[in-house]
């Protein structure tokens, strides 16, 4: 069976100007919760990606009629059913498992297969699950493909985070938004996203306040209307391109960001040597090479995202010295580090410590194990001397829009192939 490879040709000079599309990790949490509404709703400046596409599809299972043009989405729930929800699409992507709040929210039970999408170590969904425990549901696991979650009724809770987790936080944001009585979220995750899905329950009718601190508290109502919401920019889009023009860029201007959401890894930019300015929702990067050696720890919002750390790590081989990168979130999310050692690089992890020493790349033949290793790997592919081919590049499409056509419009040499 025929597959896509991307293939690039480094050493390119990229100039030119992005614009960043809506945040895929808020998408995929305001797509189902759309399930919780009563009456029509309209999402703008969703991205074109293939995870948005899978969650309009399961939409369609429940019976909500949905008309997805470009980066808008149409909802209509009026003739929503509560149906079981088929186990291929939801093992597709993790994100799939804010239909288990939204349905729970709206309908008081569900039946939906485990979540799949990126392999990063153990992420399991224990703190949703106590959660929604808190809020009255009963929880069956017995089955090895799906699980049951029902309830009599919602009640609110007090509920405590044992770790701080964006989804979890969301998935139960969603639950209790339905729930009788008062919520409150302690040690919530403070991310953009979730902030942004706060935003979009309220315009909802939802009661919320506090979202973006660690403490969220909701007061439960039993309706909630239609709306029409814009996506915030994504971060970790902006993040990707960031590092790309820092690696290759004669000068590159990013287009609508939000400056505060990237300081994490503007500040790490700056103490590299990049020549970067930040304009009111604009970056322009400039390389500056060769960069000073830095040393990186990922952290939940507002430190250093996780979701950028593999993107950022090709840069470093342009440092002068041994520079450091240690994973707190996901200590076993080095899977990149094989692949770039295959294009020559000198790079170790540990322990949850990748320690990267200044190298020569050359293109190779690579595999994207998953989304954001799958950035690393562009990046790492720009910068390489020859012709480097990135295999499951299904990975990249899931957290990218059309990022072959962008980077070729920025004078990258880089083409998809059918092998």
């Amino acid at each position: 069976m025929a597959q896509e490879v991307i293939k690039i040709r480094g050493g390119q000079t990229l100039k030119g100007e992005v614009d960043i599309h809506g945040a895929k990790n808020s998408a995929v949490a305001i797509i189902p919760a759309a399930i919780l509404a009563e009456d029509k709703v309209t999402i703008e400046g969703l991205p074109e990606i293939s995870d948005v596409e899978t969650l309009v599809s399961l939409l369609g299972d429940l019976n909500i009629k949905t008309e997805l043009d470009g980066m808008t989405l149409k909802i209509d729930p009026t003739d929503i059913e509560n149906a079981p929800l088929p186990n291929n699409k939801v093992e597709s992507l993790r994100a799939s498992y804010y239909m288990m709040g939204a349905m729970l929210g709206r309908f008081k039970k569900c039946v939906i297969g485990l979540p799949g999408g990126c392999p990063l170590g153990p992420r399991p969904i224990d703190q949703h699950i106590k959660g929604f425990k808190a809020l009255g549901a009963k929880i069956d696991e017995s089955s090895e493909t799906s699980m049951k979650i029902e309830a009599d009724k919602l009640t609110g809770a007090n509920i405590f985070l044992d770790i701080v987790s964006v989804g979890a936080t969301i998935n139960i944001m969603l639950a209790a938004v339905r729930a009788e009585g008062h919520t409150v979220i302690e040690n919530a995750a403070k991310e953009p996203e979730v902030v942004d899905v706060a935003t979009y329950l309220i315009g909802l009718g939802a009661d919320i306040k506090g979202a973006g601190t660690s403490t969220i508290k909701i007061n439960g109502v039993d309706h909630l209307h239609g709306s029409h919401h814009q996506v915030i920019p994504d971060r970790i889009e902006a993040g990707t391109y960031m590092c790309i023009a820092a690696a290759c860029g004669e000068e590159i201007q990013i287009n609508n960001i939000i400056p505060t959401h990237v300081e994490p890894l503007t500040v790490k930019l700056k103490e590299l040597g990049v020549d970067i300015q930040v304009g009111d929702d604009s970056a322009k990067i400039k390389r500056s090479t060769p960069y000073s050696s830095v040393d990186i720890k990922t952290l939940v919002y507002p430190g250093f995202a996780t979701d950028l750390q593999q993107p950022i790590t090709p840069l470093l081989f342009m440092a002068d010295g041994v520079s450091f990168v240690t994973e707190t979130i996901y200590p076993a999310r080095f899977r990149h580090v094989d692949e770039l050692k295959n294009m020559g690089a000198n790079i170790n992890a540990d322990d949850g410590t990748a320690t990267i020493k200044p190298s020569k790349l050359t293109g190779a033949e690579v595999y994207a194990s998953d989304l954001r290793a799958g950035a690393c790997l562009i990046v790492a592919g720009l910068l390489a001397e020859g012709v480097t081919t990135i295999y499951n590049v299904k990975h990249i499409y899931r957290g990218y829009t059309n990022i072959v056509n962008t980077l070729e419009s920025l004078g990258a040499d880089i083409w998809t192939e059918e092998i």
